[in-house]
């Protein structure tokens, strides 16, 4: 248990610990036994899981990313921290979008050598990625259209189950991040299938690659100041947490089911600011607030040799950002009695199948014309999502230190 990295983000205590108490011979047996098929698995998120199926000693798990770098070390770290297993462990780097996984796929499905369990971890998760279309298009077809092709793949696999991370902005979402893992969850929750599907929705983890407190570790290193907004709160969970809350809906999740963890005193709101304060305590320095980001960036020097750091702290006025977090909608249906720590949604069928299709095809179209405007793919979540209450104030996150 990271002790250090929790009192960061405001508690003492993990997350889960009875549930999983209570499930982890369950969980050993299922992985022992089983074949892992883990899409975007060098990623924060992604390699946790990684890490807690290879800790149980399956007999298959293979990871696909994107991303060398991070491949090189998520297998350094399994073989630093756990070393080897009884079996078959590989790390693949290309992209599910590309041939090359059509290749792979085609080759698995004619040795016979399909998974009990295929899991997406892949997804462009930043807000700022819809301020241009281009970007904007190469998030929907990660976060939407890869998803649903992986889904073909497990059921051509007659595998148990699909597994895909989606995230509290799904719910009631103000952004085209949050609407695209929305429009995800209907694709994969929206048909009959014989491959049980669920997912999960969490939090912010805390640190993970990308994020504004894991750019707090690299301002630090490049001596530069802290920068954060004041005014919005956000859930925060450890690495392990997250993949513990995966775990759960992997390997206990029923067909359309949402997992997310419980309110309760242990997980709470905390704004940004606070918590960029809490990082600098934990380095030793005391964080001095400046009235502008230039002043925060002339003074680094200055603070540091007293012990201080320059922070630079404003209210958020960039386009789609959350004022607080919510991992159900009051039309959903929650079962808050399985688990001490985590309630789980529980879907019906209820999407209609001839409005996926048109979205589909309306994204296809666009990409065989090469034109499409952010406003097109606007109004193209709109029709699926009647109460996207998309938030646009012509600012976004590149627009701030």
């Amino acid at each position: 248990m990271n002790t250090k990295l929790l009192e960061q983000i405001g508690r003492y205590e993990p997350l889960f610990v009875e549930d999983l108490r209570a499930s982890e011979a369950e969980f050993s047996e299922l992985v022992r036994s089983s074949r892992f098929l883990v899409v975007g698995g060098a990623g924060s998120i992604g390699s946790a899981v990684v890490r807690e199926i290879f800790a149980r000693n399956p007999k298959v798990l293979h990871v696909i990313d994107t991303s060398e770098n991070n491949l090189a070390e998520m297998v350094r770290d399994v073989r630093s921290s756990l070393g080897y297993i009884d079996g078959e462990f590989h790390a693949y780097c290309f992209d599910g979008l590309g041939p090359e996984f059509e290749s792979f796929a085609k080759n698995t499905l004619e040795e016979g050598k399909g998974y009990d369990y295929v899991l997406n971890f892949s997804a462009l998760k930043h807000v700022r990625s819809e301020k241009d279309p281009y970007t904007l298009m190469r998030l929907i077809d990660v976060n939407v259209f890869l998803t649903k092709k992986l889904l073909d793949f497990a059921r051509a696999c007659h595998a148990k189950k699909f597994f895909c991370v989606s995230t509290d902005k799904a719910a009631n979402p103000v952004n085209m991040m949050g609407g695209s893992k929305r429009i995800m969850e209907m694709f994969l929750l929206g048909e009959n299938s014989q491959t049980p599907v669920s997912t999960a929705r969490f939090a912010n983890v805390a640190f993970s690659d990308g994020s504004l407190p894991h750019a707090w570790t690299q301002r630090i290193q490049k001596r530069q100041p802290l920068s954060a907004p004041n005014d919005v709160r956000r859930y925060f969970v450890t690495p392990q947490e997250g993949a513990h809350l995966c775990l759960f809906s992997i390997l206990q999740g029923n067909d359309r089911e949402i997992y997310f963890p419980k309110l309760s005193p242990r997980l709470h709101l905390i704004t940004f600011s606070s918590m960029a304060v809490k990082y600098l305590s934990s380095l030793g320095y005391e964080a001095v607030e400046c009235e502008t980001e230039e002043e925060a960036r002339s003074r680094v020097e200055e603070f540091a040799a007293q012990k201080k750091w320059p922070v630079y702290f404003f209210p958020s006025d960039t386009t789609g950002e959350k004022d607080f977090e919510e991992f159900y909608t009051d039309t959903e249906e929650v079962d808050w009695d399985r688990y001490k720590e985590i309630g789980v949604v529980k879907n019906e069928l209820l999407v209609d199948a001839g409005l996926l299709r048109e979205f589909e095809t309306t994204l296809q179209r666009m990409r065989e014309t090469h034109r499409w405007t952010k406003g097109e793919l606007l109004e193209a979540f709109s029709k699926l999502l009647p109460n996207f209450a998309h938030k646009e104030t012509g600012k976004t996150l590149d627009n701030r230190m």
